[in-house]
């Protein structure tokens, strides 16, 4: 019976109390018996008691004022983050080309902690894995090994939590949470809504919150905290592009050249207009403006129209020589490979 106490209830993934611990790490992706995976196992005491139901546990502990008090332990590090859009994109283009039987993909976030406590998440990759009942598999040497291959091009990239797709956090959450709080503190868990249940793309992150009896830490719950997306002028640009209306093809070189020209010539034309219209003084002059505009002609370089014409053609005769040398590389190669093939016939 429940005394006159301090009571919570939370609920942990139904284990197997006697297998708390966690196996050596291997990496072969064909044998999920061969993952390495992670098993949470609350160990049992007279303080709590637990019920089952659908695979569930339901703890509820009791704790006297004579007794050691239940603590709640928050993560204070990652308060809350901002997501470049970069990271949606990838998220995105690997669940439609995940494996068939997968539900779901996961994978390891990289970014950096800012002073303030916030996650800047920049970059993700997806790790192999998979989930049954009562356990989750990952593939660790391929993680360490996409770590390691981000970290040349970009070392200030760390791991900074991981993702999943579908809509909110189930229950084989838990065990990812726990071994990338091994890899990082605080790891923080992004989820993306690729079924659209509420008619959009939901995104929420989460940080797990510990609560532990004494110094005997029982279960971790997840905290929704604020997400913001967030992107410099570059991923603008080409998010605006991606929001226009879908095209039947995508566009040739000299289409894409047409079109960027076109709205170069457009802009010219907004900028010629503007000066125009403070020379005439029917707009307020605006000196940080005006000396934008004097930065930005002077980066062009003077040249005659001969001139022009001349550098164009040469870029033009230098792109025709690779395209040239490139074809020859194919036939040869292509060459190559039948005489291989006949050789082994005869």
């Amino acid at each position: 019976k429940a005394q006159n106490s301090l009571f919570s209830c939370f609920w942990v993934r139904k284990e197997d109390p006697a297998q708390n611990k966690v196996s050596p790490a291997f990496s072969n992706p064909q044998n999920p018996s061969n993952f390495t995976h992670t098993q949470f196992s609350p160990s049992y005491s007279s303080s709590y008691f637990a019920r089952s139901q659908y695979e569930e546990q339901w703890i509820t502990t009791m704790a006297s004022s004579d007794q050691t008090v239940l603590q709640f332990s928050p993560s204070s590090a990652s308060l809350s983050a901002k997501v470049h859009p970069l990271v949606i994109f990838n998220i995105c283009d690997c669940f439609v080309r995940r494996p068939d039987q997968a539900e779901r993909i996961i994978g390891t976030l990289l970014g950096s902690v800012l002073p303030d406590g916030t996650v800047d998440v920049r970059n993700c990759y997806t790790v192999p894995h998979s989930e049954s009942q009562d356990q989750v598999a990952l593939d660790i040497d391929y993680h360490h090994n996409m770590l390691s291959s981000h970290q040349k091009v970009n070392p200030k990239e760390v791991i900074v939590g991981w993702f999943s797709t579908g809509f909110g956090v189930s229950g084989g959450s838990a065990l990812i949470q726990e071994f990338y709080s091994r890899e990082t503190s605080n790891p923080i868990h992004l989820t993306v809504d690729t079924g659209f249940q509420n008619g959009e793309a939901s995104i929420k992150g989460f940080v797990s919150v510990h609560l532990s009896l004494g110094d005997q830490p029982l279960a971790a719950q997840f905290q929704e905290i604020p997400l913001d997306l967030r992107m410099v002028e570059a991923e603008r640009v080409g998010f605006d592009m991606l929001k226009t209306t879908t095209v039947d093809k995508l566009p040739n070189d000299l289409e894409g050249m047409e079109a960027s020209m076109e709205q170069l010539l457009a802009l010219i034309d907004d900028v010629h207009k503007y000066v125009d219209d403070v020379v005439e003084g029917r707009l307020p002059q605006d000196n940080k403006t005006g000396r934008f505009i004097a930065d930005t002609v002077a980066t062009i370089p003077k040249l005659s129209p001969q001139a022009f014409d001349k550098l164009v053609n040469d870029g033009l005769q230098d792109q025709l020589l690779l395209l040239y040398l490139a074809s020859l590389t194919r036939t040869q190669l292509s060459f190559a490979e039948k005489l291989n093939t006949a050789a082994q016939i005869l």
